[in-house]
Order: structure tokens, then sequence, then C-alpha cells
């Protein structure tokens, strides 16, 4: 949900807006002088789309892509193998 306040109003409610963030999911446009300057969202959602358009993020994410479509991947069944196999020779 995207509420949209002056930052007046966010000032004098910063606490409650700071809580109600991570735990409903709700977003915070401020206004002033009915222009939108600046948002706030979730610290962990912010890193999530902080990632997401980091250049190096989309370099690996296109390469796995890639990898994929040529064939180059493997189940979760057979990594799940092939990690306990690792671990017990580890054991050895």
């Amino acid at each position: 949900m995207v509420n949209h306040l002056t930052v007046t109003k966010a000032r004098a409610n910063l606490g409650s807006i700071i809580r109600r963030g991570p735990v409903k999911d709700e977003y915070f446009v401020l206004e002033k002088n009915g222009t939108p300057i600046t948002g706030m969202m979730d610290a962990d959602e912010l890193e999530d789309y902080l990632d997401i358009h980091d250049p190096k993020t989309i370099r690996d994410i296109e390469a796995s892509r890639r990898d994929f479509k040529a064939g180059r991947f493997r189940t979760l069944d057979s990594f799940i193998t092939e990690l306990k196999s690792k671990r017990s020779k580890k054991g050895k």
C-alpha cells in the first residue's frame, strides 16, 4: 500500500511510520507542496531493489540465463546429492 504524506505530517508521525513499514509492507511517499520528493520502504526491500539494479548482478543473471538455455544446469536433487557426497568424503 502506498501512502502519500506531507513532510510535516511525516515528521510528526515518524515513529509510527517506521513501525508500520516493515510490518505491513507499506510504502510512504513524502510530498512538499504536493510534489513527491522522497519515498520510504523497508530496508531489506530497499537492499533487494538496489541489488537488482546493480550492473554486476544484472550480468550474473544474464550469464545464468545463457547457461540454462545452453543446458548447463543441474536439478536440485542432483545438487543435493553432490553436496551430500562431498560432505561424506570430507568426513572420512
